[in-house]
């Protein structure tokens, strides 16, 4: 009951150290790479739909991406979505493809994303602590019920201690890399 629970708990805590590197992906840093663009809601007939559904992404160069859309009808759309997201890219489009220039990040900018990476990852440990804190009570309940001994909710405390500092460490890898990568020239 205990490795169930414990096994549960890994499993909560990966699925959100998946939404953190999902989300790093999608931030820029010095070089082109599809997960920029790749997730952006593309308004097509009538309903929001992320890019990758509506065409293939490609880096021909290291600071570029080349968007070729499966129907040619949605390059506007595609063209439109680029230019009112976030991103700060502006689209060339040929009637066939768009290219997207990245242009180098400056010293401020590089400064500001990486606040947001930091902002990002200490959420991503507020939702390991979270994650910790349901287990824990769980093994508490089980104790309060009789199901488990008073040394088996200790043992149990403890591996699910062992896991979050282990995760956390991961969480920690994962900016550092990320941050590095930002600060790349």
């Amino acid at each position: 009951m205990i490795k169930e629970l414990v096994h549960d708990t890994e499993k909560r805590m990966r699925s959100s150290i998946q939404s953190l590197e999902d989300d790093l992906a999608a931030i820029r840093t010095g070089r082109a790479s599809p997960a920029l663009i790749e997730k952006l809601s593309i308004e097509y007939y009538g309903s929001p739909v992320p890019l990758m559904q509506l065409a293939t992404i490609s880096v021909p160069e290291p600071r570029q991406l080349l968007v070729r859309p499966f129907d040619a009808g949605s390059i506007k759309n595609i063209e439109k979505g680029i230019l009112t997201s976030e991103l700060g890219l502006t689209p060339i489009n040929d009637g066939k493809v768009i290219r997207l220039n990245l242009p180098p990040l400056t010293e401020e900018r590089r400064r500001d994303l990486i606040k947001f990476v930091n902002n990002r990852l200490e959420e991503a440990r507020v939702a390991m602590r979270n994650i910790r804190r349901d287990a824990i009570k769980d093994l508490r309940d089980f104790e309060e019920e009789k199901m488990i001994s008073e040394d088996e909710l200790k043992r149990g405390e403890d591996d699910i201690q062992k896991l979050t500092d282990r995760i956390g460490e991961e969480i920690d890898e994962i900016g550092k890399k990320k941050e590095a990568e930002i600060m790349e020239v």
